[in-house]
């Protein structure tokens, strides 16, 4: 079992140069297609917590969802916000990269090279 695991969308530029370059690093990360089954509200809340982020810092807010779900008002809160990525998970920000207790988010996907150093 691999000590990294990446929260990917293989339709994803960044997150597919995030793995490769996880790859040349010698690492085979555990791949978590979060778009193909959902993170629980368990596990977005750890992903939360292990990158120090509210929801509304790990948002999307470029989708169409993001829009059409009305969170552009100045008046949604972060449980709102949370509750959108649960429901639609394309509006999660890609790739999160998590090795034991740390967390990156890989944009540009050179941040990962924080969790190998």
């Amino acid at each position: 079992m691999s000590q990294y695991t990446i929260y990917h969308n293989p339709r994803c530029s960044k997150s597919r140069q995030t793995l490769q370059l996880l790859q040349q690093q010698g690492i085979e990360p555990a791949i978590r297609l979060y778009m193909d089954n959902r993170l629980s509200a368990q596990e977005l809340d750890q992903l939360l917590q292990l990158l120090n982020k509210k929801p509304s810092e790990l948002v999307r807010k470029g989708e169409a969802a993001f829009a059409e779900r009305g969170l552009k008002q100045v008046d949604t809160g972060e449980e709102q916000i949370r509750q959108a990525m649960l429901e639609e998970p394309r509006l999660i920000e890609r790739p999160v990269v998590v090795s034991g207790q740390r967390a990156v988010l890989g944009r540009p996907p050179e941040n990962v090279l924080e969790l190998i150093r």
